[in-house]
């Protein structure tokens, strides 16, 4: 489905951008957008009338006259949001402004629903879940400009991919993450996955989760279970963790690309 979108965004969330993504030319062009054009002809003595009955109407009832924003629509593309059995990266940057989290419903963050590459699992194999930053609407929700791509997210403080009702539509799916890519660019991993539900629902795999420190009960590989029924954790776990890459290497990312295998499902 595409929308048409108007140029101008709330100036709260350009400022925001601004503050986030330290730019100064975005901040040169936005001066430079609000400043007054200049008319090619000179006003004929109808419009010039009509004007003046309006600025009459508004001053006997008290109200000021508003100008009216010159609004430009620009095709922006489809807004995706997850269905159930999707899988999708969950992503917030450095400052938790520009960020995925598998919705399009939140008018604070869609910057990252622009063709956001979800994916239905559909049974064992291979899939890529992926995000950008290279689309039409990204652009006007940061910079309010269609043609600025100056707003580039800074640093990254969670990250996971998620199945989407997972314990439902995948049951028995068991994430194995092959790679991860910012910017076309394979990243270290500094340890393996681990697959889990953190509320019974959704089937999750951690990236990068600096609030856990542990596998948690249900951790399980494609390998098998890691945790014994105790919850004490088997010697296998010891190479699986919580947080596989570091955020140090994201810096600055455009694209995010994750490879993944699905196993465990029932044929």
């Amino acid at each position: 489905m595409k929308k048409l979108i108007s140029c101008l965004v709330l100036s709260a969330m350009i400022c925001g951008c601004f503050a986030s993504c330290g730019n100064e030319e975005s901040s040169e062009a936005e001066k430079e957008s609000s400043s007054t054009v200049e008319a090619t002809e000179a006003p004929t003595e109808e419009a010039t009338e009509a004007e003046e009955a309006t600025e009459a109407a508004d001053e006997s009832s008290g109200e000021e006259s508003v100008p009216q924003a010159v609004v430009t629509d620009v095709e922006v593309e489809p807004s995706i949001a997850a269905e159930s059995g999707d899988a999708f990266i969950y992503i917030n940057d450095g400052q938790f402004w520009i960020g995925y989290d598998g919705t399009n419903d939140n008018a604070n963050m869609t910057m990252l629903t622009y063709n956001a590459g979800v994916v239905p699992i559909t049974g064992n194999g291979d899939y890529t879940a992926s995000l950008t930053t290279d689309t039409v609407g990204y652009r006007l929700d940061t910079t309010g400009d269609a043609n600025d791509d100056s707003c580039v997210p800074g640093g990254m403080s969670f990250m996971a991919l998620i199945i989407k009702d997972g314990m439902e539509k995948c049951p028995g799916a068991v994430i194995t993450i092959n790679e991860i890519r910012l910017n076309g660019e394979a990243i270290p991993m500094s340890a393996k996955n681990y697959t889990s539900s953190d509320d019974g629902k959704e089937i999750r795999s951690n990236i990068y989760n600096g609030w856990v420190n542990s596998l948690p009960a249900d951790a399980v590989s494609a390998e098998g279970a890691l945790m014994d029924a105790d919850g004490n954790p088997l010697d296998a776990a010891a190479e699986y963790s919580p947080q596989i890459v570091s955020p140090d290497d994201f810096t600055e990312w455009k694209t995010v690309e994750v490879d993944f295998t699905i196993s465990g499902m029932a044929e």
